[in-house]
């Protein structure tokens, strides 16, 4: 699943990890950021690994996050053990640019990744 987020031939964008019980297992792929937006809900913690790309000069450039979604009613429990578990989750999504935190659909918009990661915007 990573590895078709890093092919850059590859129409999947993105990927995500959940939990099952306190298990990290592979969750949803997508090649539609759109659908990648609605895999987090208030009650899931999930991370995701995620391809953003531009146009630039009349070349494509891609930039790669991992994104940690902690839904709202996530306990303080469960948000500390998150922490420890990203480490795991590290081991298999490697060589992003950037990683975020993020329990706001709002902060989910893929203009502020293209801003955070210092693409410019699609044409």
């Amino acid at each position: 699943m990573y590895n078709q987020v890093r092919d850059s031939g590859s129409a999947v964008i993105w990927v995500t990890f959940k939990y099952d019980g306190s298990t990290i297992v592979p969750g949803e792929q997508g090649a539609e950021y759109q659908h990648f937006i609605q895999q987090g809900t208030d009650a899931d913690q999930l991370f995701a690994f995620v391809r953003f790309t531009t146009w630039q000069a009349m070349s494509k450039r891609s930039k790669f996050a991992l994104i940690t979604w902690l839904g709202e009613r996530i306990s303080g429990l469960q948000r500390a053990k998150t922490g420890t578990d990203k480490t795991l989750v590290k081991k298999v999504a490697q060589n992003f640019a950037k990683e975020f935190a993020i329990s706001d659909r709002k902060q989910l918009e893929e203009d502020l990744f293209h801003q955070e990661l210092g693409l410019a915007q699609t044409e």
